[in-house]
């Protein structure tokens, strides 16, 4: 029998406390890992996650960290604050991005640009520098990072998120080359358009137009994200690095 045991390591979720951040990081404790449940702004949220996962009695510990993914003394603050309550970090899960209002290249700020940037690029360059030396150390670490379909997609308005996700990608392929030999990996799981909480709630799980030009003929949920990124967190992934990996029913297909 095939079981994901994630019991001793330590994973560290940017964005936890947003809608795929949650389950991705319930998931992970699930299957045994500590978790540092790493928040922005929604203290609340982060707390309560910490709370249920409390309740569901998950072997893993937790924690929860305050942090500003685009700046770089920030997030070596976190580095220091899960290595010294919960040890060195295994396993990184970069998710978190800012969100902003969409519109044509021809209108769209330049700050929009900016901002993508640092918390595309910058976010994942800035967690590789503080966390990955320790995986180095002990031989054995998992980059995971959150990208997107739409970067494969560069449809009208997505300028600004793709161009930060595109140069993201640029960013973790070449880390991927680089830290290889210490039998670290690098991977970046691509949602589609998935089914979350606020679309439960707002009773929108299905959209139709969308869906129609979907192989699956359906969306995914925020879970069908959560298990792939246990399983690239896992041994069963340890010969998978520099993939970028569409969780979205086929929507986008990388080709050769």
């Amino acid at each position: 029998m095939i079981h994901i045991d994630l019991s001793g390591k330590v994973a560290v979720i940017t964005g936890a406390s947003g809608e795929l951040g949650r389950v991705m990081t319930r998931t992970l404790a699930q299957a045994g890992a500590s978790v540092a449940i790493v928040y922005h702004r929604q203290r609340e949220r982060a707390q309560a996650l910490q709370s249920e996962l409390a309740r569901g009695g998950f072997g893993g510990r937790s924690l929860v960290v305050q942090a500003d993914v685009t700046d770089r003394p920030s997030v070596f603050a976190l580095r220091d604050a899960v290595k010294q309550e919960l040890g060195p970090a295994d396993i990184i899960v970069n998710n978190a991005v800012i969100q902003y209002e969409w519109t044509s290249v021809l209108k769209q700020p330049a700050q929009d640009y900016q901002s993508q940037f640092q918390s595309s690029v910058l976010h994942n360059v800035f967690m590789a520098q503080a966390f990955v030396p320790d995986m180095i150390a002990r031989r054995w670490g998992r980059v995971i990072a959150i990208n997107t379909e739409c970067t494969m997609q560069a449809r009208p308005s997505q300028s600004a998120y793709i161009s930060g996700k595109a140069g993201m990608d640029r960013v973790l392929r070449v880390l991927a080359r680089e830290v290889g030999e210490h039998q670290i990996t690098v991977n970046q799981v691509a949602p589609g358009w998935m089914i979350s909480d606020r679309c439960r709630a707002a009773g929108r799980e299905h959209q139709p137009e969308y869906e129609k030009n979907v192989p699956l003929r359906r969306r995914g949920c925020d879970q069908d994200i959560a298990n792939a990124v246990v399983f690239l967190a896992s041994d069963l992934a340890g010969f998978i690095t520099g993939a970028y990996l569409p969780v979205c029913g086929g929507n986008v297909m990388p080709c050769l």
